[in-house]
């Protein structure tokens, strides 16, 4: 009699990121981007749409996360023209498309920042299951976002396949985009 383990071998897991394939969540938005034009999931089909929920105000994980996307971006060469990354703001009281239209492009300029109303925001974290919560500061304006971390990754079909974790490298995005083009 054999015993197996929970873990699949590594033949059947060919992704470093999460697999989420079928996954009953992330499976749209309808929010606007930093020129104003109104946006949807679908307007990305058949380009690779990595998601990232993060704010400007962010001290540490939002930026880090935005700078290892875009080297990323320049690992991929001219792959990348295939991938589109999508920076959702959960701050749109701060986030202003303004900001957003100088901070998300200093990355690289075909990242895309997109905004909502704080109840277009609010929905489309529930649609991503994705907590956040507004901790107040010693002033009104001055508060910080507790929210989940990671980067979801579709495929060009624009079905949700992966769920990158914070700090997980650029490695190991690179590996898995690649895989997700072929």
């Amino acid at each position: 009699m054999s015993l197996y383990g929970c873990k699949q071998p590594e033949a059947a897991q060919p992704f470093k990121s999460t697999d989420v394939t079928g996954i009953d969540s992330g499976k749209d938005f309808r929010l606007t981007d930093h020129l104003g034009k109104l946006r949807t999931l679908s307007d990305f089909k058949g380009k690779i749409v990595v998601l990232f929920f993060g704010y400007m105000h962010c001290p540490e994980v939002c930026p880090n996360t935005l700078m290892e996307l875009a080297r990323v971006m320049k690992r991929l060469g001219s792959d990348a023209d295939k991938v589109q990354v999508l920076f959702i703001t959960l701050d749109p009281e701060r986030d202003t498309q303004v900001l957003l239209a100088q901070f998300v492009p200093s990355f690289n300029p075909k990242f895309i920042g997109l905004y909502g109303t704080p109840a277009q925001i609010a929905e489309t974290a529930r649609e991503y299951r994705l907590f956040y919560n507004k901790e107040p500061g010693k002033n009104p304006g001055n508060y910080t976002l507790d929210h989940s971390v990671g980067t979801y990754i579709y495929d060009q079909s624009g079905r949700l396949r992966l769920h990158a974790a914070y700090g997980q490298g650029v490695d190991a995005l690179v590996h898995d985009i690649k895989l997700l083009l072929n």
